[in-house]
């Protein structure tokens, strides 16, 4: 490889780290003011991400996951094969596919199982309960982060691109200032300033 091929790969290896470094801030800083300004819920154009934490929808939903739900709507709507996020209990939210929908007088009911589970879930879910539509869209291994930055700690996520960024940064400078040739810095001022003494 000549020396101008390698300064020219060099250089847009140096440019792909810098926009992977920015990118990677810039993501976590998404996550970790969203989180906070949506009280733990990071959302973005009206879809809530949410964290996976087991494996009962693998393989189409691993554990560790985000996961984008669209909250609101009818909850009524829903039909078999659909995949709902909804709360089981008390700050304990599932996201299982229907797998029948039942109409108790006034109520809609739904059975959900999930797909990796061996039987439908014990007890139906009231469309009350149904808290949002799972939108197909995952993004596997994800989800640990973002439970991280849900924490009391979450604003440090961003020291670690912030400090591989700024220490990325330094070693560009040092390593432009290595490569000036003190000599021939010296002669270009020589050639200066007997260009400006002829002139």
């Amino acid at each position: 490889m000549t020396k101008i091929n390698r300064k020219k790969l060099l250089k847009w290896l140096n440019n792909l780290a810098t926009t992977i470094l920015f990118a990677v801030l810039i993501g976590m800083l998404f996550i970790v003011v969203s989180a906070k300004a949506s009280g733990g819920k990071p959302e973005i154009f009206g879809y809530q991400l949410k964290t996976v934490l087991s494996g009962s929808m693998e393989p189409n939903i691993q554990t560790g996951s985000i996961i984008a739900v669209k909250p609101g709507g009818d909850m009524t709507r829903f039909q078999n094969g659909d995949v709902i996020t909804y709360m089981e209990e008390a700050e304990k939210l599932v996201t299982h596919r229907v797998v029948d929908v039942m109409n108790n007088g006034e109520h809609v009911m739904y059975q959900t199982k999930g797909d990796n589970n061996d039987a439908p879930d014990s007890n139906p879910v009231l469309s009350e309960n149904v808290v949002a539509e799972y939108t197909g869209f995952t993004i596997p291994y994800l989800g640990y982060l973002v439970n991280l930055s849900q924490s009391q700690n979450g604003a440090f996520l961003l020291l670690v691109p912030g400090l591989l960024l700024l220490g990325y940064s330094g070693f560009i400078i040092w390593r432009a200032l290595k490569e000036i040739d003190p000599d021939k810095m010296e002669k270009q001022q020589q050639n200066g300033e007997n260009g400006s003494l002829s002139s």
